[in-house]
């Protein structure tokens, strides 16, 4: 049995759930320990093997910023001594392979060497580490980590283009856990339920969503979840109102979990700016929803246009609206995508995808 430490953020994020459900599986056969300033929202910490370190980030009046880099490297030196752990997994380049990096240069000191995976999920490489003022900690992060994986094809290419990287990438898809493999059988009712999950950040292009649901709701009985917080969440709420839809747009914030939303939805609309891989769509297409989203990096190669969704160009409302309605206007061929939805959503469950990560680990310790 194995300690291992993972590093992530702790919020919504399909990283965050990602590293969360990636230690619920190893902690079947290894120690886990998670290391992060929150518990991760996704973490059961009753589960056997499963550990958890807060990192407490000092806030003296000298530091204009609180300091959790420093903060983070010294926990992993603590923790990694304390239960001698066996390697560390960390979630995003910056900060966190850089500051587990700083805590392996520390431990080497101490006479430990211990590997660090790291495993890139997008917005560390195509949104905050294209900054100009961090690229090169960026390629430090990449080039010194023992192992590093990227979540789609995509953004590896990306990863190779915007840095300076001589270092291996394996690519290792996003996965979710399928409790019970039973084939959801999706029957078109009244009203269309079409569903949104993100965190509203500018990238997922919330609006983009609301006008393309006007489009179906014009056509049809339809009704949107709209399911999430963040930074665009009154905008798109003030636009529903301006366009008379507050009786059939519905706003549940943030949630825990998603499977009663997805348990009712006919159809999940993800018109993103970029997906690296898109988590939440493979969760939905579990369910056997049909996805339609963007032609926007590694989504499409989960998203496959005319097979188990469609994909449209970024923006394109009008080709939303209309592959929605023409989806959800015919029995047959909506049974036919959500049955393809399903059966690639199986292809990427956590059964099949954990031996990749633990092959990366033990080539990381030899």
């Amino acid at each position: 049995m194995r300690s291992i430490g993972i590093i992530c953020y702790p919020t919504f994020g399909g990283s965050g759930i990602i590293a969360s459900q990636l230690g619920l599986g190893l902690a079947k056969k290894h120690k886990v320990h998670f290391i992060c300033y929150d518990k991760p929202v996704k973490l059961d910490l009753k589960e056997p093997n499963i550990f958890f370190h807060k990192v407490n980030i000092p806030n003296y009046p000298l530091f204009e910023y609180p300091p959790y880099e420093l903060a983070l490297t010294a926990m992993i030196v603590e923790v990694v001594q304390k239960h001698q752990l066996d390697l560390i997994h960390v979630h995003y380049a910056i900060p966190h392979a850089y500051a587990a990096l700083n805590a392996q240069r520390i431990l080497r000191e101490n006479a430990i060497d211990i590997p660090v995976i790291t495993t890139l999920h997008g917005t560390d490489i195509t949104l905050v580490g294209r900054s100009p003022n961090i690229t090169s900690a960026v390629d430090y992060a990449i080039n010194n980590s023992s192992i590093v994986t990227a979540v789609s094809q995509d953004l590896k290419k990306e990863t190779l283009h915007s840095f300076n990287v001589h270092n291996k990438i394996y690519v290792i898809p996003n996965f979710i856990d399928f409790k019970v493999d039973i084939k959801p059988i999706k029957t078109l009712g009244e009203p269309k339920v079409i569903s949104h999950i993100s965190n509203f950040r500018p990238v997922k292009r919330v609006v983009d969503v609301i006008h393309a649901f006007e489009i179906i709701y014009k056509e049809m009985n339809a009704k949107l979840m709209m399911v999430g917080d963040g930074p665009d969440l009154k905008k798109a709420q003030d636009l529903v109102y301006s366009k008379g839809l507050s009786s059939v747009v519905h706003f549940t914030g943030s949630k825990s979990s998603v499977e009663d939303v997805l348990c009712d939805t006919d159809l999940f609309l993800l018109p993103s700016e970029n997906e690296s891989f898109g988590l939440v769509a493979l969760e939905a297409m579990s369910f056997g929803i049909p996805v339609i989203t963007t032609c926007s990096g590694g989504i499409t190669e989960l998203v496959l246009n005319g097979f188990n969704g469609y994909t449209c160009p970024i923006g394109d409302i009008d080709d939303m609206g209309e592959k929605a309605i023409s989806l959800l206007s015919d029995d047959k061929l909506y049974a036919k995508i959500s049955s393809q939805a399903y059966e690639t959503s199986k292809k990427h469950d956590i059964n099949k995808i954990l031996p990749l990560y633990e092959d990366c680990y033990n080539k990381a310790l030899k």
